[in-house]
């Protein structure tokens, strides 16, 4: 298997020497990470079963494409173990907006990170949470303590978890794309994430299959597509545009998400713009009305 390509990575986050481990330079490639690197579940749409090796995912990053949390998160834990930080995976459980209990972390539909060894004045235990998998969430690592923290338009809430014990809950703010997200403190490895996201890339009942959605996170909000929809959540207001072409859908998928396919040949545009400008006729008729921005159930 390849080793990891730091350089290449680096350059699509459009850094090129973040420095040794430190807090100033972790919240500057978790910020460039969620930046430039789409939250996205394209190939679930094409009927393709991705890896979700971290070193495929960080390969597949490199070349220009993006990925859900399993690829984002996993990739991004190699680049920071590269670069001399302290990683370590967390199984961890997203609870949707419309699920009434939230699904622990024994579910393992999340991958969470945790980096310690950086303490600083807001985080005397020098551990943080790291999650560039959450798609409207986080913009930047958060101090592992319990307290509320603003992030642009998005107020979080850290607290002791409910439903994992010795772990942690990180609640979204209300207009944000899920309620809230459940990690234990025990360490994970990518075999832990196998079976769940077999489920998320091919179940009937997967949000992902569901739904095509693509965020993408900035300092002033998130951008959302959700069909052929799409939104800007935060800054002055948020607005919504319905994308009416395949050439429109396409070229804002490039322009705003970064994404320029260039891995899909002809065929596999045509068939994706399909599936989605179906999906989104039937969403549209009770949905689009009142278009939220929304993670795929999980």
């Amino acid at each position: 298997m390849a080793g990891l390509h730091v350089s290449a990575y680096l350059r699509r986050l459009d850094l090129v020497d973040p420095g040794p481990p430190s807090v100033t330079a972790l919240r500057a490639l978790h910020a460039a990470q969620v930046e430039r690197v789409a939250y996205e579940a394209l190939d679930v749409q094409l009927g393709r079963l991705t890896s979700i090796d971290p070193y495929e995912s960080a390969a597949r990053i490199a070349a220009g494409r993006g990925g859900y949390c399993y690829h984002l998160n996993g990739a991004f834990a190699l680049l920071l173990r590269a670069l001399g930080y302290e990683v370590t995976w967390r199984r961890a459980g997203v609870q949707a907006r419309r699920a009434a209990e939230p699904p622990g972390p024994a579910l393992a539909n999340h991958l969470a990170l945790t980096v310690r060894g950086l303490p600083a004045e807001d985080c005397p235990s020098g551990v943080w949470l790291v999650d560039a998998g959450l798609g409207d969430g986080l913009h930047q690592p958060l101090p592992l303590r319990e307290g509320e923290y603003v992030q642009g338009p998005f107020r979080f809430r850290l607290r002791r978890s409910d439903v994992a014990p010795g772990g942690w809950r990180l609640d979204h703010d209300p207009s944000g794309a899920f309620t809230g997200m459940d990690f234990g403190m025990r360490p994970a490895r990518v075999e832990d994430f196998l079976e769940r996201h077999q489920h998320l890339s091919t179940s009937p009942e997967s949000g992902y299959v569901r739904t095509c959605t693509v965020m993408r996170r900035d300092a002033g909000g998130a951008d959302v597509l959700t069909g052929c929809v799409l939104r800007r959540v935060g800054d002055a207001a948020d607005h919504r545009r319905v994308l009416e072409s395949k050439r429109e859908w396409y070229a804002v998928l490039g322009d705003v998400f970064g994404l320029r396919l260039t891995d899909l040949d002809d065929a596999d545009r045509e068939t994706l713009w399909a599936r989605v400008r179906r999906a989104d006729e039937v969403w549209a008729t009770g949905r689009r009305s009142s278009a939220t921005p929304a993670e795929p159930e999980k």
